[in-house]
């Protein structure tokens, strides 16, 4: 009983450790890319 419990806590603070980790990779990469734009604009 306890181990069937333990896999189902572990399996889901696995799932939303990955999709945490998407969202701030795309984060990131929506910030860089916002940054490059800027940064193009200035200098035009």
């Amino acid at each position: 009983m306890r181990f069937s419990l333990f896999a189902i806590v572990f399996t889901l603070l696995l799932g939303g450790c990955s999709s945490t980790w998407e969202g701030v990779k795309q984060d990131s990469s929506d910030i860089w890319n916002s940054t490059k734009e800027t940064i193009h604009d200035a200098t035009e």
